[in-house]
């Protein structure tokens, strides 16, 4: 089945395939420019962009600066590109907003918590803004409060509990049927029917040309794949991390619960990560020098964070410094930390973005 287009406010997309935009430091304008080029939309990360381009770039960005500039460098050879924004990043979250929005980004998905003031955080010019949900009633409330605003979901992404990283369910949820993505997608279609026929793009588990497919015919409108693009020549992982891909069996993928995220969604990582075995047996001394998680003490200052705490220290690990060391970001001095998708296991090889998408789209 050849796969049709997908138009977000006037953004077209020649295969409605949205690569995920997986943090920290996976996706960087080379793999974004990369599937944008191939009819996708690319996606970069928002997630510790500061220090990676700081490092990059041999000075010192801020939040703002770095949205700007990646967001820039992702869209300049065309195509449909955007950023992932997640709402746990309280801290650099306006900025990154922002800075996105300036440098014109085609669109803005935010997730991992529900982005009830998205719409009101500067001017919407031609930007898509598209949340992240894992229910029809988690949609509903960003209906409801966004039209407050006066402003209604251009898409959404409907996120199943198969997909890699954080996920939108408690640990007890996960591996119920009526969770399912096939179960999830109809009440979902049916609230963004109701408000306007606004695009549903389904995640989690999503791997073949022949997945798409089912999906397209259960009423979504696109897919959002991560997983699969991680294992690309153009994305930016680490080479350790795409050949702990490579290496990892179904029983190397967990969702690591003791120690966990701090951030306090579950969180699906490859046992064998450094950090996360490093965390589960307390020998790293808990250290808090990156604090993208952190959030308001009672004096309104950024300094809260269950992974700071030394009685914690096999509890949580620090998910900030563990994902900076995947992208190479300081590997001398912290552990890494892989996060995956429930496919991940299905992995044989690391091919180009046009390999990949040729596979998918059916043309090869």
């Amino acid at each position: 089945m050849k796969l049709p287009s997908l138009t977000i406010k006037g953004h077209t997309l020649t295969a409605p395939i949205v690569q995920g935009g997986m943090g920290i430091g996976v996706s960087l304008h080379p793999l974004a420019r990369a599937v944008a080029e191939e009819g996708g939309a690319g996606i970069i990360s928002s997630a510790g962009l500061d220090r990676l381009l700081s490092k990059r770039n041999g000075r010192k960005y801020d939040a703002y600066e770095a949205a700007y500039e990646e967001a820039s460098l992702a869209k300049d050879r065309g195509g449909v590109t955007g950023i992932n924004i997640m709402v746990a990043l309280v801290r650099d979250y306006v900025d990154s907003v922002k800075g996105a929005l300036d440098a014109g980004v085609d669109l803005i998905i935010s997730g991992a918590g529900l982005p009830m003031s998205l719409p009101s955080i500067a001017q919407i010019k031609d930007t898509a803004l598209v949340p992240i949900v894992s229910s029809a009633r988690a949609l509903k409330i960003i209906i409801k409060r966004w039209e407050r605003q006066k402003y209604r979901p251009d898409a959404v992404v409907l996120e199943g509990p198969l997909a890699g990283g954080h996920l939108g369910f408690g640990l007890e949820e996960i591996d119920k049927e009526e969770n399912r993505l096939e179960t999830l997608l109809p009440p979902v279609k049916e609230m963004a029917q109701q408000h306007g026929d606004i695009p549903v793009i389904v995640a989690g588990g999503i791997y073949t040309h022949e997945d798409i497919v089912r999906f397209l015919k259960l009423g979504a409108d696109g897919v959002q794949m991560g997983t699969r693009f991680l294992a690309t020549e153009e994305s930016t992982a680490t080479e350790p991390y795409k050949q702990a891909v490579l290496r990892a069996t179904q029983e190397d993928i967990v969702i690591a619960v003791r120690p966990a995220s701090p951030c306090g969604f579950p969180f699906r990582v490859l046992r064998e990560s450094p950090m996360y075995v490093e965390a589960q047996q307390g020998l790293r001394e808990p250290k808090c020098d990156k604090g993208y998680v952190l959030l308001k003490d009672e004096e309104g200052k950024f300094t809260k964070c269950p992974a700071k705490l030394k009685e914690n220290a096999r509890e949580y690990f620090c998910i900030c410094n563990g994902l900076l060391s995947s992208a190479d970001y300081n590997a001398d001095k912290e552990k890494p930390l892989y996060t995956v998708g429930t496919n991940a296991h299905r992995i044989d090889r690391i091919m180009s973005v046009h390999e990949l998408m040729s596979e998918l789209k059916a043309s090869a």
